[in-house]
């Protein structure tokens, strides 16, 4: 058996290939979250408007939630043996959500969240079709979890901006 077939983490049971795939799959979303997150910090401090209240709690309630995802993120990461992404650097390197001003409107901060959430979703459920293949069914769980409640965000978001 070669060095590159042999398992690792001999109780989880994946070779040193598939712990790569997953940790990479994994850290490409953390990057994500991260730049989502801070992207979140920003529209809490900085809207404005007749939406304010409404928006500054909701943001904040997103961002709570998603430094909890990023722990989680990070820590299954961790799980195998790896190092998480965690320089701003690396974030934003491999994020494909970008950040933004500070001076947005209400509605163009709400229609950013909309497409971070549209982008994280599919970085998601990529992610899960990936790890599921490998028979990684914690991780699986983990993002089916994520994928449930960025979809339920999106929505309210979204009714939250139709006109009537």
């Amino acid at each position: 058996m070669s060095n590159k077939d042999k398992r690792v983490f001999k109780k989880l049971g994946y070779k040193q290939n598939e712990t790569d795939k997953i940790v990479k799959s994994l850290n490409k979303l953390l990057a994500n979250y991260h730049v989502h997150y801070q992207k979140l910090r920003n529209f809490h401090w900085n809207v404005t408007g007749g939406d304010f209240f409404d928006l500054h709690e909701k943001f904040e309630e997103l961002y709570d939630e998603a430094m909890e995802n990023i722990d989680l993120i990070a820590e299954r990461i961790r799980v195998f043996g790896y190092t998480p992404y965690s320089l701003i650097t690396d974030y934003l390197e491999h994020s494909d959500i970008k950040e933004v001003g500070t001076d947005l409107s209400s509605t163009a901060m709400v229609n950013e969240v909309l497409k971070d959430f549209e982008i994280l979703a599919e970085n998601m459920n990529d992610c899960a079709e990936s790890v599921g293949e490998l028979g990684d069914l914690a991780t699986e769980d983990m993002l089916v979890a994520f994928i449930k409640s960025i979809e339920l965000h999106h929505w309210m978001l979204t009714s939250f901006q139709k006109e009537e």
